[in-house]
């Protein structure tokens, strides 16, 4: 029995989602400091084995199933979700300058739909504070991403000025042997910058100066949802000749006309800023991986993201040429069980 959707589920979906969010990151960051707490929780939640092991781009995950940035924005839980079978958390997405968020409301459920209307925009203390937040942990054999993104203020207001914002937090972080991998978030669509980095002259002057960076750690590009695939693909050719071989299919969806959207709870939100997470990200987000992998082979790695709630759904990301997944929204809905139930199928199934 899952006692989270029979018994907790219930009482947190009767109350204000950002809240829920905020008690959980006290919460998780309360367990992340007790070793006991750890291996109690580690004993339930855990499914480990050696055939779920894989490294990608150089990096070893313990299996495939990670959170996605969005949860975790500062680090105060990147101690605690390997203890609940995650086998990676990206932290973020981190920018240089602390940021509140959008204004509220920022976060609201859409049961029906199977989604979350999201618009925090890059909530974020900062690259500083993050950092202090990081550096005052250990993380013994955990696997620890970090989400760069452009500050959301009125002052970075240029291209020129984002690309040295993604300069800032990726040089603050580039050294710090906890971080694993990173991940460059070119597709927040809860941001008020005019132009896009899914530009292709500015998505190449950004690459450039990443590139001068010399970072060592692979990157992962989270992409956008709903762009066609010959610029998606576009994208992608641009990254390869920066050396930049990991993505991330995908982002949130914009179109309130998707049909996967309940019309009723898309009608009791449409004059609420955001865009929307879970299952209506879903289609696009594997179609994009299937038909990647099928133009780029095994010149690229990709991280499956978008409605993954069950195995199943882990299961198609996987086949459509995914080497990880991520997800947030699922576990939200399903529980915190969710990463043993995927990874205990992806051995089975095997």
């Amino acid at each position: 029995m899952n006692l989270y959707k029979a018994i907790f589920k219930p009482i947190l979906f009767k109350l204000d989602a950002e809240f829920v969010h905020d008690c959980a990151t006290h919460i998780g960051g309360f367990l992340g400091r007790s070793d006991i707490l750890l291996s109690i929780i580690s004993k339930n939640f855990r499914y480990d084995s050696p055939k779920l092991s894989k490294t990608v781009l150089g990096v070893d995950f313990k299996n495939p199933v990670g959170i996605a940035a969005g949860f975790d924005y500062n680090g105060k839980m990147a101690n605690v979700f390997e203890s609940f079978g995650f086998g990676f958390n990206t932290i973020g997405t981190v920018t240089a300058k602390p940021y509140e968020g959008n204004p509220k409301p920022r976060l609201k459920r859409l049961p029906k739909s199977q989604a979350l209307l999201v618009n925090k925009g890059f909530k974020s203390l900062g690259a500083d504070m993050v950092e202090r937040i990081l550096d005052s942990q250990t993380y013994s054999g955990k696997t620890l991403g970090l989400s760069v993104g452009s500050s959301n203020l009125p002052e970075v207001n240029t291209i020129d000025l984002a690309i040295e914002d993604y300069v800032y937090t990726f040089l603050k972080f580039k050294n710090k042997d906890y971080i694993k991998y990173f991940e460059l978030n070119i597709s927040c669509p809860n941001t008020s910058m005019l132009e896009s980095f899914t530009d292709l002259t500015n998505y190449t002057n950004l690459l450039k100066r990443v590139k001068d960076l010399n970072i060592e750690k692979p990157i992962f590009v989270k992409m956008p949802n709903e762009l066609d695939i010959e610029k998606t693909s576009e994208l992608v050719k641009i990254s390869l000749t920066y050396n930049i071989k990991g993505f991330i299919f995908s982002n949130l969806v914009k179109d309130r006309t998707n049909p996967l959207i309940d019309k009723q709870e898309m009608q009791s939100i449409q004059s609420v800023k955001g865009n929307i997470s879970g299952k209506p990200t879903e289609p696009n987000s594997t179609k994009l991986i299937a038909e990647i992998r099928k133009r780029f082979g095994s010149e690229i790695s990709i991280i499956g993201c978008g409605g993954i709630f069950t195995p199943e759904d882990a299961k198609n990301k996987l086949d459509a040429g995914a080497d990880l997944v991520q997800l947030i929204t699922g576990m939200i809905y399903e529980g915190p069980i969710i990463a043993k139930k995927i990874c205990a199928s992806i051995e089975h199934n095997d």
